[in-house]
C-alpha cells in the first residue's frame, strides 16, 4: 500500500489568524486535487504564526485561534490535515498539532519538550504534554512530534513503543549558520534509536529578528535523507512511502542541495527584509549610502528582496566626505537602477555647531562634533520614512555593534538592520559573493580601507584593532562566552583583548536601542545574548586580580 503526504513549507505571518488559515486550507485543497495526497503535514504553531510570544497571554487570541482550527476542521474532507496550533485546554496551554479529517478532530498531540535556550521561551507560555503521539493514517501507525521532542531522547522513543512505524515532527525552527546539519543530526540520532523514518516539516520566512530556512526533509531508518525540499523558499511537495504491514519505507524523490555558508546568510537576510518589509506594511526601504562596504551591500540585499523600484538610496556628504565616496555610491546606485539623491548635510551640521557654539566654547573638537554629522543623516532618513512609508534599513554590521563603533540615533537609526548579525569581514565576504552572481558592487569599495569619514582622512582602524584580529576575538568572546585568559591563550595580544572586551560591555546601552535586525548566527545581539545594561561585573578588572 502506499501512502501520500504533502510537505506543506509555508511563510506565515504571526497574529494573521485568518491569513494563516486561509493558507493553510488552500495548501490542503491543492494537495487533494492536484498532487492526490492522502494527507498533508505542515509546520509548528502553523495557525498563529511562529513565535506568537506574549500574544499567547491574551484569551481573545487563542479564541481566535480555535475558531481558526475549525475552519481548518470544517474544510479538512477528502484529505487528512496535520497542522499545529495553541490550545488552551483545563486552563493549561499546550503547543500542540491536530490531525483532522472528514470534518472532525480526530487527534490532538501535545509537545513533550519546551525549549528555554537560545531564542526560544516556550516555559513562558506552554505546559508540557507527556502522552504518546500516535494515530492511523490509511492504516499506517503514525506518531507525531513537535520540534524540540526530537532533539532529546524519550517522546519519539515513548511514541516508537506505543507502536508507531512513521514519525511526522512538525517544526519552526529557525536559521542560523549550518543549522541544518544540526537538525539532521538530532533526527539521525532519533532514527538509530527507533529504527523509524522521519518526516521532517519546517516554515520558512521572516519574523522580525528570526528567518525560518525551510529544508524541510524526509530521512530513511537507516538515516539518510531520501529527500529535501528547497531551503527558503515556500514549497508543497510530496513524499511517498510503501507500507508493507510492518514497515513504512520512504521512496527516494528530489533532494534540493543544501547553501554553503555565504550563499545561505545571503537568502536568509534577502527573505528577511522582504518579509519585514511587507508584514509591515511599509512601502519599500530608504538607507543611507556612504560609498562604503557595508551600505553598499546592504543595498544591493534590499534590491534583490524588494525591487529597484521599491529601494531609495541617499547619499548624505559632509564636508569630510571624500570624491571616491561619492562617485562609488553614485555608480553603485545606478548598476542597481535604484533611485538615488544627494542631500548635503553640510547646513544642518553647521546650524548645529552655531546653536551649541556657546556650549562648546573652549573645547577641542572630539567624537561630538562627528556623532552630530551622523545624527543630521538619521533624522534626515527617518524624516524621508515619515514622508514616504518606507523603512528605514540602517547599516552598521556585528562588528560595528560589539564595540559601540556607531553612533545613537544617528547611523544606528532605523526600523530594520540586514547586517546586525554579520560580521565585518563577512561582509566583504557577501560582497564578493553578490558580486559574483551579478557585478554591481564597484570594485573600489571593496578594496579601500573603510572609514566612517566623519573626521579628516579617518580609517576604522584608526580606532580598532584590525578586523582580522578583532572579529575572531569578538567571535570567542561574544559568540562563545570565552574568558579573557582563553582568547589570550588563543594567541592574541593581553593589551588587544583587554580592549575589546572593554569596549563590548561598556557599549551594552547602545545595543539595547539598536532596531532589530537579521539573526545569523546562534549568539546573536538581542534574543539570545541578553545582557544588563547596569553590570558590575568587569572580565578585565577579575584578569588583573
Amino acid at each position: 500500500m502506499r501512502l501520500r503526504l504533502a510537505l506543506a513549507q509555508l511563510n506565515y505571518c504571526v497574529g494573521d489568524i485568518e491569513g494563516n488559515v486561509t493558507k493553510i486550507i488552500a495548501a490542503a485543497q491543492r494537495a487533494r486535487d492536484e498532487l492526490e495526497a492522502d494527507a498533508v503535514v505542515f509546520s509548528e504553531l502553523a495557525v498563529s504564526g511562529y513565535p506568537p510570544e506574549d500574544l499567547l497571554l491574551r484569551p481573545d487570541f487563542l479564541r481566535v485561534c480555535r475558531t481558526g482550527l475549525d475552519r481548518i476542521r470544517q474544510a479538512a474532507s477528502g484529505i487528512e490535515i496535520i497542522v499545529g496550533f495553541p490550545e488552551s485546554h483545563n486552563g493549561r496551554l499546550y503547543n500542540s498539532a491536530a490531525v483532522l479529517g472528514d470534518g472532525q478532530l480526530r487527534f490532538v498531540y501535545r509537545k513533550h519538550e519546551l525549549p528555554n535556550y537560545g531564542v526560544f521561551d516556550e516555559k513562558r507560555y506552554f505546559q508540557a504534554g507527556d502522552a504518546a503521539g500516535l494515530f492511523l493514517l490509511k492504516g499506517v501507525p503514525v506518531g507525531l512530534s513537535i520540534c524540540e521532542d526530537i532533539w532529546h531522547a524519550g517522546p519519539v522513543e515513548l511514541t516508537c513503543l506505543a507502536g508507531a512505524h512513521l514519525m511526522l515532527n512538525l517544526n519552526a525552527s529557525p536559521f542560523h549558520i549550518r543549522k541544518i546539519y544540526e537538525r539532521e543530526a538530532s533526527v539521525h540520532a532519533r532514527i538509530a534509536d527507533t529504527r523509524m523514518p522521519v518526516v521532517y516539516v519546517n516554515q520558512v520566512g521572516g519574523q522580525d529578528e528570526l528567518v525560518f530556512d525551510g529544508g524541510s526533509f524526509v530521512m530513511n531508518d537507516t538515516g539518510q535523507v531520501v529527500r529535501r525540499l528547497p531551503e527558503f523558499q515556500e514549497a508543497l511537495e510530496i513524499a511517498e512511502f510503501e507500507w508493507d504491514g510492518e514497515r513504512a519505507s520512504p521512496r527516494p524523490g528530489p533532494v534540493a542541495p543544501v547553501a554553503e555558508e555565504i550563499p545561505s546568510i545571503h537568502k536568509a537576510i534577502v527573505l528577511a527584509i522582504g518579509d519585514y518589509t511587507r508584514k509591515n506594511r511599509f512601502e519599500g526601504a530608504v538607507l543611507g549610502l556612504s560609498g562604503g562596504i557595508d551600505s553598499s551591500v546592504a543595498l544591493a540585499l534590499a534590491v534583490e528582496a524588494l525591487g529597484a523600484d521599491n529601494v531609495e538610496a541617499v547619499m548624505m556628504p559632509s564636508r569630510f566626505t571624500s570624491e571616491i565616496s561619492l562617485s562609488d555610491a553614485k555608480a553603485l546606485a545606478a548598476n542597481l537602477g535604484v533611485g538615488y539623491r544627494v542631500i548635503p548635510i553640510e547646513s544642518a551640521f553647521g546650524a548645529f555647531l552655531g546653536l551649541l557654539s556657546d556650549e562648546f566654547a573652549g573645547m577641542a573638537w572630539d567624537v561630538t562634533e562627528e556623532n552630530i554629522q551622523a545624527r543630521c543623516r538619521g533624522v534626515t532618513l527617518m524624516a524621508i520614512s515619515n514622508k514616504s512609508g518606507k523603512l528605514v534599513l540602517s547599516t552598521g554590521n556585528k562588528s560595528e555593534m560589539s564595540v559601540g563603533y556607531a553612533t545613537l540615533y544617528g547611523d544606528m537609526a532605523g526600523g530594520f538592520a540586514p547586517i546586525k548579525d554579520v560580521t565585518k569581514l563577512k561582509v566583504y565576504r557577501l560582497a564578493e559573493h553578490i558580486n559574483a552572481i551579478r557585478p554591481v558592487i564597484p570594485d573600489r569599495i571593496l578594496t579601500r580601507p573603510p572609514s566612517a569619514e566623519l573626521a579628516a582622512d579617518q580609517k576604522d582602524e584608526d580606532s580598532l584593532p584590525a578586523y582580522a584580529v578583532l572579529d575572531p576575538i569578538l567571535a570567542m568572546y561574544v559568540e562563545q562566552d570565552r574568558s579573557i585568559e582563553e582568547i589570550i591563550a588563543a594567541g592574541y595580544e593581553v593589551a588587544t583583548v583587554r580592549r575589546v572586551v572593554n569596549l563590548v560591555d561598556r557599549n551594552e546601552y547602545k545595543r539595547r536601542q539598536a532596531p532589530p535586525g537579521v539573526r545569523i548566527t546562534p549568539r546573536a545581539f538581542g534574543r539570545d545574548r541578553r545582557y544588563p545594561i547596569t553590570n558590575g561585573f568587569c572580565p578585565v578588572t577579575s584578569f588583573n586580580k
